[in-house]
């Protein structure tokens, strides 16, 4: 998905003085975009099911993943349009379906906000630096929670920890280089390559 040249239409992120950031794309979409299989800028749920396959997910993840990831966010990111029973999301519209109660590290286009990203850490990695626990983990999403935004609630909490029970390391730590490739879309790739790599190897 990255290109070598910026487009007309860069999408930007913003620095840690809160000054626009270029990028290749919006780096919500990218997140999103692995997602989209067949790159035709729409994902449907049985494209969300093998997404998270490809990243390790056991099939009850990634059939709960797909039903509840596609119902919440099909809607929101089509405006105007008649809704689908196949469910697909919009990549290109994806920052509609931004819930509350998150870290705010996607701003309400979809760019990466660099401050918001640091306090994370600042704020929240007590044991390690550069790293979150189980435990600051949730003190995060206590910490990040708007009163009676309960989708929002939810949705957060079921986002963070699917993302540590996937991408912990052996120390039981999400570490601050994990979450930003989460953040700019490189992860899903990467893990993807990895797994598909593991099992070449154990065939030969």
């Amino acid at each position: 998905m990255d290109s070598s040249l910026p487009s007309k239409d860069i999408q930007e992120g913003i620095d840690d003085a809160g000054r626009p950031m270029p990028t290749d794309q919006n780096v919500l979409q990218k997140h999103v975009a692995f997602f989209d299989r067949n790159h035709d800028g729409l994902v449907y749920p049985w494209e969300t099911f093998e997404g998270f396959r490809a990243i390790g997910a056991g099939y009850f993840l990634s059939i709960a993943g797909a039903f509840f990831i596609n119902v919440a966010l099909s809607g929101k990111t089509r405006p105007g349009k008649f809704p689908s029973l196949l469910f697909p999301i919009e990549v290109k519209n994806i920052h509609l379906g931004k819930h509350g109660s998150d870290s705010g590290v996607y701003d309400s286009e979809g760019r990466f906000v660099s401050l918001k990203f640091e306090e994370i850490f600042s704020k929240f990695a007590r044991t390690h630096a550069n790293a979150l626990t189980s435990d600051e983990l949730m003190a995060m999403l206590k910490a990040n929670r708007e009163p009676q935004d309960y989708k929002g609630w939810i949705g957060s909490w079921t986002e963070w920890r699917t993302l540590y029970s996937l991408c912990k390391d052996n120390h039981g730590l999400l570490r601050k280089e994990t979450i930003k490739a989460v953040y700019d879309g490189s992860l899903f790739e990467s893990m993807e390559r990895e797994r598909a790599a593991a099992a070449a190897k154990k065939k030969a």
